[in-house]
Order: structure tokens, then C-alpha cells, then sequence
């Protein structure tokens, strides 16, 4: 699918300033940080869990957050807005998207605040091209590490301007999280020393960035990818194209996106399963008990397990 799907409460918007503190649920009600919003503290609301743990890693305890989609168990790409989220937009002080067409609801809410929170869209700091001539913008950044490097800099200047007392604890920080995304990067690296060239399928771009930085190549035909993705039909003979990469060993291994699944991507699986290739599970929330890093680095050691057929690490 494309585009997180956003239908926004019209009594959202008739809510924005009100006293009350947004609450959670356990499906789509945006979740604040451990920290509550107060005196002091910088008001962070982030699309996703992604960004979310990002700024609290960044900001540590002198930010308040709260992440609008925040449940691995569900497909981003059916979240629904409600007035909990309009209201922890309005009392924002920065807020974080991925842009790209991804969370275009975000857009929507702020048009709708009475505040004007500083915003930052990581398509637009990623310094890619979001209309490419030669096919679509793969918005999935958070798999891109210069991206998000670029992303935590951003903070940190950001997060400066709002809590000046704080800029060296953010500086701090920021440095110690662009150190581990630089060993993220250096395991990318050691993937594509060993396999660079290697055939890969996908059943959605999501960890497109990743599985190229690491030097693999997709074989999968972009119609299948993008019918995924958009939520269409695959035409037989696409998917009968899919099937046999695996039915002729062209690939060696599937990335297959566990949140947004379907008798046709079901198909892609049973055909890696029966071939005995590897299948690398990916998601695009935030999985439950992790950090953005310890993610990651998971991400990375499951590619380079799946390449090598063996559990061994990096």
C-alpha cells in the first residue's frame, strides 16, 4: 500500500485546544512517552513509533511524545485519526513525518491547528528525489541510515531552539546516535563485502533502502511490489513471474512485510518456504520492546543469517 489512510473526525477539529490530555487505547489513540507533557518538557508528536523512539533517544527526559501509530500489531496503512491525536497535535511544540505521500494525514490535522509547531518532514531532509523518473518514491526512510542521520542532526537543532538549557544534553546524544548508526552502516558494509550482487524478492519496498545499501539486488517485478503495495490485484502472470524466482533459485531470500498481508503475498511465501529460502520477517511499526537501534541492527543480522543460511551474527 501507499499512503497511510487517514480519515480525520470532523469533531477533531472542534477539539483542538481543549484542556483535557489525550488518552490511550490499545488500537489507534496516539501513545505519550513515559514522561508526561509539562512545564519544562518540549512536546514532540511523531507519525510513528519510528520517529517517536528517535526523539526520546535524542531527547531523552526533557521531551514528551507521543507516537500517533504505535501498534505492531496492525497495518499502518489503516489508521484512522481521532480527537486524541488532533488534540496531542495542537499542543505540539515539534512534530515529526516521514512525508513522501506516506502520513499525509498529519498534513490534514496541522491544517486544522490553531498552533504552528515546527514540523519536520523527513522526505524533505532526506535530500531525495520524491518524484523519480524511473518509477515511485519508495517512502520507507527509517530503512535509509543517511537519512535518519540526518533526521537525528535535525533534532538536535530543533530540540536546541526548544529547550535551550538542553542543547549539550541533545548534542550529546545526537553524537551517540549517529556513532551506533555508523556501526549500523559498517554491518551493511560487511553484508555487501560477502554477497554484494546477490538476487533478493521483496513483497513491498520497505526494506528497499536497507537491502541496497547492503549491496543486494531486487529481482522481484515491480508490478507485483506496487500492486502490494497500493492494495490492487496482481495479474497472474505477475505473480506466476514472483513465484518462480523462487521455483528457479534466482533469489536468496524474501523480505516479507509482516503487517500488510494477503492470499497473494501468502502465495510468494509458501513458494520461498517450499524452495527452501530463507524469509526475513519486516515490519514498518516499531516492534514491541525495541528501540529504533536494537531494531535495526536485528533487521541487519537477519538478512545476513538468511545470505549465509546459518544463525551466525555479523
Amino acid at each position: 500500500m501507499k499512503r497511510l489512510v487517514a480519515l480525520v473526525a470532523v469533531a477533531a477539529i472542534g477539539l483542538v485546544g481543549c484542556s483535557s490530555s489525550p488518552t490511550s487505547s490499545p488500537s489507534s489513540s496516539p501513545t505519550p512517552s513515559s514522561a508526561a507533557s509539562g512545564a519544562g518538557l518540549v512536546n514532540v508528536v511523531a507519525s510513528t513509533n519510528v520517529y517517536g523512539d528517535i526523539v526520546k533517544t535524542i531527547g531523552g527526559p526533557a521531551v514528551a511524545v507521543t507516537s500517533i501509530i504505535d501498534n505492531p500489531e496492525k497495518d499502518p496503512h489503516e489508521y484512522e485519526a481521532d480527537a486524541r491525536t488532533q488534540l496531542a497535535l495542537s499542543k505540539a511544540q515539534l512534530v515529526i513525518e516521514n512525508g513522501g505521500g506516506y502520513d499525509d494525514f498529519m498534513d490534514t490535522m496541522l491544517k486544522s491547528a490553531q498552533t504552528r509547531p515546527t514540523v519536520i518532514n523527513v522526505a524533505d531532509v532526506s535530500g531525495r528525489n520524491q518524484h523519480p523518473s524511473d518509477g515511485e518514491f519508495n517512502e520507507h526512510l527509517w530503512y535509509d541510515f543517511p537519512t535518519v542521520e540526518k533526521l537525528a542532526a535535525q533534532l538536535v537543532t530543533d530540540l536546541s531552539a526548544a529547550a535551550p538549557g538542553q542543547a549539550a544534553t541533545f548534542e550529546s546524544n545526537g553524537k551517540a546516535f549517529a556513532a551506533q548508526l555508523g556501526q549500523l552502516q559498517q554491518d551493511e558494509a560487511a553484508i555487501k563485502a560477502k554477497h554484494a550482487g546477490e538476487g533478493v524478492a521483496i513483497t513491498e519496498p520497505v526494506p528497499l533502502y536497507l537491502l541496497e545499501a547492503a549491496g543486494l539486488v531486487n529481482n522481484t517485478p515491480e508490478t507485483f511490489s506496487a500492486a502490494i503495495e497500493e492494495d490492487t490485484d496482481v495479474p497472474p502472470a505477475v505473480l506466476k513471474e514472483t513465484e518462480d524466482l523462487f521455483d528457479t533459485k534466482q533469489v536468496k531470500l524474501l523480505a516479507y512485510n509482516q503487517q500488510t498481508t494477503g492470499p497473494q503475498t501468502e502465495a510468494v511465501l509458501a513458494a520461498a518456504k517450499r524452495n527452501n529460502i530463507r524469509v526475513v520477517p519486516v515490519t514498518e511499526t516499531l516492534p514491541t520492546d525495541q528501540s529504533y537501534l536494537s531494531w535495526m541492527h536485528a533487521n541487519l543480522r537477519a538478512v545476513s543469517s538468511a545470505l549465509t543460511n546459518d544463525r551466525g551474527h555479523l
